[in-house]
């Protein structure tokens, strides 16, 4: 009898300890993701638009700078709050002579030329915002993004008129005026920028 009040007793601790391991390996298993922005990670694409029929040109900035951080359990709300800033003098289109057009007659046309700052709002799981400031205004741009694991890519339309960037525009078409001429002779520089960014966030 002492035999078997032994064995049961063993067996009881086995398969207390057996459910602790499991609950213990249970918790580990549903600790929440945190996740961050990572400026290396992220890419900022832009496409402007010449002469009558709309030709595109595109480029890119090859810096961002994350100026306020948030973290999130899910990648919506890491990018809800977030704070960014875009030197212009990063920007790349692979063509020297463009980029340099761009920073100096282009951005060199606005107030606070140097950078381009923001802030995103996350409305729902498709669409929010970005506070763009540029030119010394700050004006709410529509975005709207697909979120893939850990990867975000958001899409936007500008127009530039809403930063009242005529002046800027109209200087860098003359700049420009042989190179933005269509097949009808008009030379033209477009207002509308299309917007792409690709973030591939971190997760702790």
């Amino acid at each position: 009898m002492k035999k078997i009040y032994t064995f049961l007793s063993i067996t009881l601790l086995l398969a207390l300890f057996s459910c602790k391991t499991e609950t213990s390996k249970n918790k580990t298993n549903t600790a929440i993701k945190k996740y961050t922005v990572e400026a290396l990670t992220t890419s900022i694409g832009w496409t402007a638009y010449k002469t009558s029929e709309k030709k595109p040109v595109s480029g890119k900035f090859n810096k961002v700078e994350i100026t306020k951080q948030n973290s999130g359990s899910t990648v919506l709300e890491a990018l809800n709050g977030l704070e960014f800033k875009i030197p212009v003098n990063s920007i790349f289109s692979k063509n020297k002579d463009r980029d340099a057009k761009l920073v100096n007659i282009f951005f060199g046309n606005m107030k606070d030329t140097k950078e381009i700052t923001g802030v995103i709002t996350t409305n729902n799981k498709n669409s929010g915002s970005v506070k763009l400031k540029m030119n010394g205004i700050t004006q709410e741009l529509p975005i709207t993004y697909i979120i893939d694991n850990q990867m975000a890519t958001i899409n936007a339309t500008m127009n530039l008129d809403n930063w009242q960037a005529q002046a800027a525009i109209a200087a860098l078409n003359t700049a420009c005026k042989d190179l933005h001429k269509g097949t009808d002779g008009i030379s033209k520089t477009w207002s509308q920028v299309t917007i792409n960014i690709a973030t591939y966030l971190k997760a702790n």
